[in-house]
This record gives C-alpha cells, structure tokens and sequence, in this order.
C-alpha cells in the first residue's frame, strides 16, 4: 500500500511538469503564431514611426530638406554618446611597399589616447599632386584591410591618381579586441560576435559602438588630410557592407567629404526590419527610430554633394528598400535643384564590392573630383597576403603594442559616474516603463486538480498585442494567502517544484512568460545557434533599443499587470504581494519591484550580479535582453536592491556575465546577504517570504 501511494505521488508530480500541460498556449489554435508576438509587436510599432516619418518626408520643402543634416547630426550623436575629444594623432609609418606605379605605406596612429589604429595607405607614383582622396572604410569581409577585393579597388585608384586610405575597425585585422594569445586571434569566431559583445558593454555605459567606428573614420580623414599629397577640397568615402554603412554614417556628420559612394548598405529600416534585422552593434544607434531618422537622412543630410548609391540586386539588403529610399532621396535632390547628383547603381548580383560597382564608383569619382570621363578599365591586381600588409610585428596591436581596447575604455567610463542617486521616476523613463492601466483582460484555458493544490491556466493581456501565458497555483486551503509573483527566464513551468513548494507553505502564485520567454519566446531561439546562444532575442530587444523603449522596461510591465491579476483574486492578500526573479526574470523583476511598491519582498535567484560586471568582463554571454542602454550612468543593479529599502530582496546564487554562478565571497561584496543555495534548502526560508 505504501508503494501504491508512493507511485501515486511520484505520477502526480511528473503529471503537474508535462510540459503539454502547463505549457498549454502555443499549440492552441488561437495562439499558433505566439512565438511570433513579441517581434510582431516590436516591428508594428516600428513601422508606425517609419511610416509616419516616410509620409511627412513626402512633403519636405527645400529648406526642410536641407535642416535634415542638422536634425540628424543631433540626434545621431546624441544616440551614439557624444563624440571625444580630437587629441595627438601620433602618426607613423612602419613600413613600405613599393611597386611601379604606386606604392603603400603601413601606418599606425592613435584615434585616441593609446588606442592604436592600423591603417594602409595606397599612395600613386604617377601623375602630379595633391590628389584627389578616398577614404575607405571596411566591411566585415576576412583579412580586413588586407581583403582582396579591397586591395584591387585600392591599387586600380592609386593607378588612376587617387590616395586611398584603409584602416582596421575595432575587432578586425589587426585590432581584435578579444585577444586570446594562444591563437593570436579573437576569443569569439566572427567580428560580428566580437562586435555585438562590445557593443552590450558600450550601451551600458551610455554610448553606442558605432561612436568608436565613427571616431576611427574621422580621426583617418585627420591623417589623410594631413598627408600633402592629398588635396582636402577633393576628398570622396566609400566602403562595402560594414564599410557602407560607414561611409553613410561619416558623410553624413563630416563635411569635409565631398562626394560619397555607399555600396551594399543603403535599404530602409522598414525593409530591413521585415527581412534581416538589425545588423551587430555598430551599425544599430539607439532612440533612431523614435527620432524619426531612416535610411534616407543619410542621403539628405549629404545634399546637394554628389552622392551614388551602389546597391545588389541579389543582395541581403533589400533591394526593394534600396530602390524606395533612393526614390525619395532623388526627389529631395530635385527640389534642392541638384538632381544631377544623386545616382542610383545596381547590379544584378549578390553582396560584394563587385567589379560592376567599383567601375560605378571610379567613374563617379573622376566625374566630381576630376571633372573628367573614366577609362572604363580595371587591370587585374594580384592581391598582397595579409602577412605582408601588417602594421604590426605579430599581426595583432595586443600583442605588438598593447594600449586601450573598447573594454578598458567602457571601464574608464563607467569609473566617471556618481551612481546611486536615481529616483524611481527616472528609471522608469530610462527603461521606457509604462504602469499599465485600464481593466484587466483575463481568459480561462482549464484547471488541473494536484493534491492540496489547483492550477488555473489563463492568459492576461498586459497592452493591445501582448497576451501572457500564465499559471495559478492556488492552495486548497481556505482564507487569504500571500501572492508570489513568479517570473523565470526559462518559463513559467521549468521550475515547478519550487512553485510547489510554495503554494504548499501556503502561498498562491502566479508563475508567467512574460512577453519574449517561456512559450513566447521566438522560435529562431530554438536552432541553437551562436548568436542565439549570446544575444537572445537580438532583433526585438534591439528594435526596442532603436525606438528608445528596452524589454527590461516592458517585461517589467508585464510583471505589473501579472500583481493586477493576483491582488484581484479573492484568495490572494493584496498587501502580502511578493515577487521571484530566476535567470533572465530577475532584472525586470528588480526594476518592477522598484517602481511598483505593492511588491513587499523579492528573491532573486541565479540573476545577473551587476551591470559593472558586464563591462568589467571580457566576454558575456545570454544576457542581452536584460541590458538598459546607459544604466551605469545613473544606477547598477546592487543600487535598485538598495532602494527596496524594508521591502527586502534575497539573492540566491547571483551569476556572472557568463550566466556562471558567481563566489559567495564576491556575491556578498555586493549584496551582504547573499545566499547559496543547497539542495536541502527550504525555498521559503531562502526567499524570506
């Protein structure tokens, strides 16, 4: 008998973690497309202010058209963080290459104090200077500065009597910024990721990475243009795919660059949005969507200089994009009365500067700043290794010279900020939190029988086109009880025997998905791939970023709305509400308990230990989506728990960037109570609820 009852425990028990069960909302067929919901809802906000935006453009005056340079340059920089000071260059030449027509020089300077820049530059032996200059930024095509493609377009215009200058971004050739000199090479397999993890530590402290690319260009065109072989008044920019998307971002702030040819960049953020996404972090400014800016305000802010916009028909940014943003730039160019030089080229064929585009780009050079006709010929170049373009001994600045990385400078900055200051009411307007309102929206989807418990599976609605998956674990004993909160970054069911172990001390809680996770989380999520595994949901969470909101501040909101539902329940003691944060769940929920005082308590459990920790570390991993752009300015997550005051929060196994646990020594530095947890631990005493 006593097997019998054992056996009887155990199938209840495994029946209360079926996952078919509790995790009950994405196969109904009212809700088939809910891992969708979360982008869905990002991107209908999103093309709202495009679109909004595209409609006013339509009847921009002349003088609106021009004001576009000035409205852009403000608030670009302003989403980017500012721009630094202009310090000593401390230029060099550490080599050359010499051939017959023209030669190279290997060039290091310091776009800023002790952050070395690697550079090449294709100087012509023919003719006579000064020449004209193109400044040259790159994609994230192997080999950097030293990639094929590159050296042919470099050579063929030193050839025809032009000075080129390229240069290694941060993270790339020579530069690589998370070295690992066992390999001499990047920790991390792709400068995509390299960037995208240095930029989740820039946003942090503020800024954007794209400030640190812009600033490499700049300080480029410093050298360039203090070379007296170039001539300044002739000075042209262009670049392919990453390199694009920086010859649109420096033509547009730096007037000394008079003609611009962007290659495989230019669509609009409507069409991207709809096809590949946000690109990594340097090429995604924060608030630009929300300030109204697209595609198209780089080309205006541009006007009336020449500018060809190069684009691929076959290629990962949409055409169609390209072909609408040019449209529009070209009326604008028309009313400004310098139609004749705005010039769209495109060619059938994929992503590349290839040849097609670079014979566009040479005659569109000569025609402005030769004021002559191109030959039309691009003699074959056999390409250098990359060994023989280093600017370095070790092909790496790290183990060369040393000096600042993007890190150590994220570091510096977060040592400038007085924090611990900010109040409730600037938090919430840093993460873009909105208290919902207005009557709650709840529907059933069945109630499973447990011994001494029930569950209701029901679904609330936080805002029009977010509905959470949630689950009421209410006692069968009678009377009031407290209400737990429940928000796990894994999902509502992924922990069910600690949500029993409270309702079995007497507790009702309600275990959500808060939007973004659990059944809502996207399905791309599930294909395991590396950027998935680093980034989550980078495409939501940096859409979000781009229309100045953070899914920190609207998982925070679905937390609310979810202390809605439990303070309605007759069972529930609206002044006994508490709130459990596990994983990816435990920053919102930190940020919710701050700015909603019916939370009382609070335990955090396996949660982020601090934001500092993020930029003190190489190398992060899975925690994105929790990241508020410019926290560390105002305030770290050891500072929100201060707050609480008497209402109390409990840490338990606080985890470092990695998502490991961090040392109980190091978690108590931070936070003086914090737990480990322990397999015989009564959850309700480690979460002093």
């Amino acid at each position: 008998m006593r097997i019998f009852v054992v056996a009887l425990l155990l199938a209840a028990t495994a029946a209360a973690q079926d996952p078919s069960e509790l995790n009950f909302l994405s196969s109904h067929t009212d809700y088939r497309n809910l891992r969708s919901m979360l982008p869905d809802y990002t991107t209908k906000r999103a093309f709202e202010l495009l679109d909004k935006r595209r409609a006013a453009s339509a009847n921009w005056t002349a003088a609106e058209i021009s004001g576009r340079k000035q409205y852009l340059r403000e608030h670009m920089l302003r989403g980017i963080g500012g721009l630094p000071e202009r310090t000593p260059l401390n230029a060099r030449v550490t080599g050359v290459i010499d051939r017959e027509d023209y030669r190279i020089e290997k060039i290091i300077f310091e776009s800023r104090p002790n952050f070395f820049v690697t550079a090449n530059l294709y100087l012509p032996k023919r003719g006579q200077g000064p020449y004209p200059a193109v400044l040259y930024p790159l994609g994230h095509e192997e080999g950097a500065k030293a990639h094929v493609a590159w050296q042919q377009m470099l050579v063929t215009l030193a050839r025809n009597g032009y000075v080129g200058l390229a240069w290694d971004g941060p993270g790339q050739g020579e530069r690589v910024q998370l070295y690992d000199p066992d390999f001499n090479s990047s920790k991390v397999f792709s400068s995509t990721l390299e960037h995208t993890i240095l930029g989740i530590q820039t946003l942090l402290v503020g800024d954007a990475l794209a400030q640190y690319y812009i600033w490499d260009g700049m300080r480029a065109l410093d050298y360039l243009l203090s070379r007296p072989e170039v001539d300044p008044k002739r000075v042209a920019c262009s670049g392919n795919s990453g390199g694009g998307t920086l010859t649109a971002y420096l033509s547009a702030l730096d007037d000394r660059i008079q003609v611009a040819a962007p290659s495989c960049y230019i669509t609009s953020w409507r069409r991207l949005l709809e096809t590949i996404g946000p690109q990594d972090a340097e090429q995604c400014i924060p608030n630009w969507i929300s300030d109204g800016l697209d595609h198209e305000d780089f080309l205006l802010s541009f006007a009336p200089k020449p500018y060809l916009q190069l684009s691929a028909i076959r290629d990962f940014f949409s055409i169609t994009g390209a072909r609408e943003t040019n449209a529009d730039a070209t009326r604008a160019y028309d009313r400004l009365g310098a139609g004749d030089k705005m010039r769209f080229f495109q060619a059938d064929d994929g992503h590349g500067f290839t040849k097609p585009r670079r014979l566009a780009a040479y005659a569109w050079f000569d025609r402005w700043l030769k004021k002559a006709e191109f030959s039309g010929v691009e003699d074959e170049v056999l390409p250098l290794r990359e060994e023989e373009l280093y600017c370095t001994p070790t092909g790496q600045v790290a183990s060369s010279l040393g000096g600042e990385t993007v890190t150590t400078l994220n570091q510096k900055r977060a040592k400038q900020f007085q924090r611990g200051q900010a109040t409730p009411a600037q938090i919430a307007k840093l993460i873009d939190y909105h208290q919902p309102t207005g009557p709650l929206s709840i529907k059933p989807f069945g109630t499973l029988t447990r011994g001494g418990y029930r569950i209701e599976k029901l679904v609330y609605e936080t805002e029009p086109g977010i509905v959470i998956p949630a689950l009421l674990f209410v006692p069968d004993s009678a009377g009031k009880h407290p209400g737990v909160l429940y928000v796990d970054g894994a999902g509502k069911a992924a922990h069910v025997a600690d949500i029993e172990a409270l309702v079995k001390a007497g507790h009702v809680v309600l275990s959500i998905d808060a939007r973004g996770l659990g059944e809502t989380r996207i399905a791309a999520f599930q294909n395991g791939s590396d950027w998935f595994r680093y980034f989550g949901d980078w495409n939501s969470g940096m859409t979000a970023i781009m229309m100045g909101s953070t899914l920190t501040g609207q998982r925070a909101a679905d937390i609310s709305r979810g202390l809605d539902v439990l303070a309605a329940r007759g069972e529930v003691d609206a002044g006994r509400l508490y709130g459990v944060g596990v994983e990816a769940g435990g920053v919102p929920l930190l940020h919710a308990a701050v700015l909603d005082s019916r939370l009382r308590k609070i335990a955090l459990e396996r949660t982020l230990i601090s934001y500092q920790a993020v930029v003190d570390a190489r190398i992060h991993r899975g925690l994105f989506e929790q990241v508020v752009p410019g926290a560390l300015k105002l305030y770290d997550l050891p500072d929100l728990v201060r707050m609480l005051g008497q209402r109390s929060a409990a840490v338990i196994d606080a985890v470092n960037p990695l998502g490991q646990p961090a040392p109980l020594t190091e978690s108590r530095k931070t936070y003086p109570s914090a737990a480990r947890r322990a397999a015989a631990d009564s959850i309700v005493a480690l979460y002093k609820f």
